[in-house]
């Protein structure tokens, strides 16, 4: 081999390590402030990305009311197999809310898929408070997308949802045992 061909070699090597090691990043760490951590009563974890960006009031509202301790002990009270599991009212019975008024529509484009987070309402758009739902499959919530706030997306323990005791409301209800912001745990 002569010089120039070894230079060669060399300069193609360099290049292809520069261009592999710029596609090369690392994961992009969940921000705390919008990670929830919702621990179940079938035995684990549930970890929701919060959307802020899509739906801000929602968004904050869920951060409010976990680090109030509102969700804590709440059951699933309307779970529907192949549709989705839905908590959050203090009465279990989906006819109740928090205390704080309810929250302005904050419609998307965001498709409804499975871990899909949404904030629960009457037939009136603006009325949206403390109840959510979690999508079970791509195809059960669909229908939804534009009509419900996407409020956040399971990104780990969809598996503690799906063993969710199922019926409207189910005979042994599954619980949140508690519900916190990932932040609020760094800061212990």
């Amino acid at each position: 081999m002569n010089n120039k061909t070894i230079l060669k070699a060399i300069a193609l090597t360099i290049g292809s390590i520069g261009i592999m090691s710029a596609s090369i990043q690392p994961a992009k760490a969940a921000d705390p402030e919008n990670t929830i951590n919702m621990e179940v009563s079938t035995g684990g974890t549930v970890v929701i990305e919060l959307l802020p960006d899509i739906a801000p009031k929602a968004a904050e509202r869920l951060r409010k009311l976990s680090r109030d301790g509102f969700y804590n002990g709440l059951i699933f009270h309307r779970v529907i197999s192949g549709f989705m599991a839905q908590a959050g009212d203090p009465t279990g019975t989906g006819m109740s809310g928090s205390d704080y008024p309810d929250l302005p529509a904050e419609f998307s484009n965001y498709m409804y898929k499975r871990g899909t987070v949404g904030m629960a309402r009457t037939y009136q758009p603006d009325s949206a408070n403390s109840q959510f739902f979690i999508c079970f499959d791509d195809q059960g919530c669909r229908t939804l997308t534009g009509q419900y706030t996407v409020v956040g997306q399971v990104t780990s323990g969809m598996e503690f949802i799906d063993a969710a005791a199922v019926g409207e409301p189910p005979a042994n209800p599954t619980k949140i045992v508690s519900m916190s912001v990932a932040a609020d745990a760094a800061k212990k």
